[in-house]
């Protein structure tokens, strides 16, 4: 609610290009499912990945994902890596910020796993705080490396999204420098 609050409020001053825009209905839409059925539960994603790899638990494959688990929780950390990268980017670019594509990269990635380390603190706090209800409201269904896979899946999608898209935000951030009156 917060960030629908913020782009109705910096919309004619600083607006973002399409492709932000869309990115981010996208990551509201994973998460209202994931706040509707909870992430343990989201159907279709029961036992997906497992039935894709087979058995898997003791390899690579089987680090990110425990094949006897709901897996939805991966793809919202995918997103939370994804699209605040895409978001990142394009502020850091059209204000100029960061000076060289590296840099940029490397602020863009950093930003992004130290959200996402924040976001798994936070988790851990409500957690200790509920007591007994803390496996449920983590999610981590019995998975001992849910936290690491999560911030893993996180820089994935940073990094992701950074090689895929960066060259159509470049483009749409020069129609809306074109567009923008002096």
């Amino acid at each position: 609610m917060l960030a629908a609050v913020a782009l109705a409020v910096t919309i004619n001053r600083f607006p973002f290009t399409p492709l932000s825009y869309t990115l981010i209905l996208i990551h509201c839409v994973i998460l209202m499912v994931g706040g509707h059925y909870t992430y343990a539960e989201v159907p279709f994603f029961g036992n997906s990945i497992g039935d894709l790899f087979g058995d898997s638990g003791d390899t690579f494959i089987g680090f990110f994902f425990d094949m006897e688990r709901n897996n939805y929780d991966k793809l919202g950390h995918l997103a939370q890596g994804f699209i605040p990268a895409m978001v990142a980017r394009e502020i850091l670019v059209r204000a100029n910020i960061v000076n060289g594509k590296w840099w940029l990269i490397l602020f863009v990635l950093s930003f992004c796993l130290g959200f996402s380390a924040f976001y798994e603190l936070i988790e851990w706090w409500v957690a200790i705080a509920s007591g007994e209800d803390a496996e449920a409201f983590l999610g981590t269904q019995g998975y001992q490396w849910d936290t690491q896979s999560d911030m893993a899946f996180a820089l994935l999608g940073a990094a992701s999204a950074l090689l895929l898209l960066s060259h159509w935000q470049d483009r749409q951030i020069g129609k809306l420098r074109h567009s923008a009156p002096s």
